[in-house]
């Protein structure tokens, strides 16, 4: 596909030439298999972890990804999770060495990020599908979480996930302002912890 083919398609919300750039989901999913996981949110009381998130094989992290330091969030990001578009300051930043476009709004996708190495797109009927269960547009990370659970990776480790307890890193909005249900969230990720044991969900300190 050329850039204004792209363009084009964005705009008129073609999805399966979009959709054509992206690798298979079953790719990206047999490339999980049997690794150990961190997938590292952005809330605020994630003060420690570093050395255990970049000791599993694949760290995958979610939009602008904030990283205070290396030993509360560790220092790798194979994966990056996207649902806005990143300034190239933050790309250079984080270094990630695949992108995964999670958000239904298209028209934010570039044609970089596109055109990325591995690139992969969300299917529109998994983000449907998770926002009906919720009653409201699921977060970046809990895309991430239900995509994981799908997989046959040998451990998920749950770093910075504490449902806007102690609010992002990314912004100072509170849960009020942004469209996300997050005690339905909690409650989505405590049941799956409950019966997958493959995930732990590392709750901040005190």
């Amino acid at each position: 596909m050329t850039r204004l083919g792209f363009l084009v398609a964005r705009t008129l919300r073609q999805e399966a030439p979009l959709a054509a750039l992206s690798v298979p989901q079953e790719a990206l999913l047999r490339d999980l298999a049997g690794k150990t996981v961190a997938l590292v949110g952005n809330a605020r009381a994630l003060t420690a972890g570093g050395a255990q998130i970049d000791a599993a094989d694949l760290v995958i992290r979610i939009n602008r990804a904030p990283m205070p330091s290396a030993q509360s969030h560790g220092t790798r990001t194979d994966l990056l999770a996207l649902a806005t578009a990143l300034p190239l300051a933050d790309l250079i930043r984080l270094r990630p060495g695949r992108l995964l476009w999670m958000s239904p709004k298209r028209k934010r996708l570039s044609w970089a990020t596109a055109r990325s190495p591995g690139f992969y797109l969300h299917p529109l009927e998994d983000i449907a599908r998770l926002a009906a269960a919720l009653g409201a547009p699921p977060t970046t990370g809990l895309m991430m979480i239900d995509l994981l659970s799908r997989s046959q990776a040998a451990r998920i480790d749950l770093w910075g996930f504490d449902f806007f307890a102690s609010l992002s890193l990314s912004g100072r909005r509170t849960a009020a302002q942004v469209p996300h249900a997050f005690p339905s969230e909690k409650a989505f990720v405590e049941a799956l912890c409950a019966r997958d044991p493959r995930f732990v969900l590392h709750s901040p300190p005190g």
